[in-house]
This record gives structure tokens, C-alpha cells and sequence, in this order.
């Protein structure tokens, strides 16, 4: 499956159900350590579940974790969209329902 990316952004700005993968962490050995004990780490990919006031909750594999707002404020990920998934949809609509070789 081929993922387009684009730039970091706030993980609180995503809508509920996008996919991100975490690339900076703005905090100290403590968040670091806090938030690897809680299975997330640079490169982790996460899906944003819900909102939850200033924080919200993402899953990440099997696990869900909530996160505070001032967790939420220091971690940037890159949305990913799903390349695969738009041409599948298109291959849907296709007439005949073959793809062209």
C-alpha cells in the first residue's frame, strides 16, 4: 500500500478517523519516556479516535491511549492518505470492472 505524506502539523488539528504517523516530539526525556511506556514513539503510527476537550484519544496497533492537551500540543505527525484506497474506488467505478493491462 503507497501513502502519500505531507508536512507536520499538530496532532490536535487532525479530524476524528485520519491516520498520522508521529515525526516530532516537542518535550524533554520526560514526555519522551512517558509516552514510549505508553507504546508511542516517533515514527508510531496513530489514528485519531476521538476528541476529548483539549486532549483526545488515538489508537495505535491494538492499543488506545488518551492524551491531555498539553501532550497533544507538543506532538507533530504527518497525516497519511491512502493512495491504494482512491484507486481502488476509481477501479469500482470503472465500466467493465477490469483494469486495463
Amino acid at each position: 500500500m503507497q501513502q502519500s505524506v505531507m508536512k507536520p502539523v499538530p496532532l490536535s488539528v487532525l479530524p476524528v478517523g485520519a491516520r498520522a504517523r508521529i515525526v516530532q516530539i516537542h518535550g524533554g526525556r520526560g514526555l519522551v519516556r512517558k509516552l514510549l511506556a505508553l507504546g508511542l514513539r516517533i515514527g508510531s503510527e496513530v489514528r485519531l479516535e476521538h476528541h476529548r476537550g483539549r486532549g483526545l484519544v488515538v489508537s495505535s496497533g491494538a492499543a488506545r491511549v488518551a492524551l491531555g492537551g498539553g501532550i497533544v500540543e507538543k506532538l507533530f505527525v504527518q497525516p497519511l492518505v491512502d493512495v491504494d484506497a482512491d484507486v481502488g474506488d476509481s477501479l469500482q467505478h470503472h465500466p467493465t470492472g477490469d483494469r486495463d493491462t
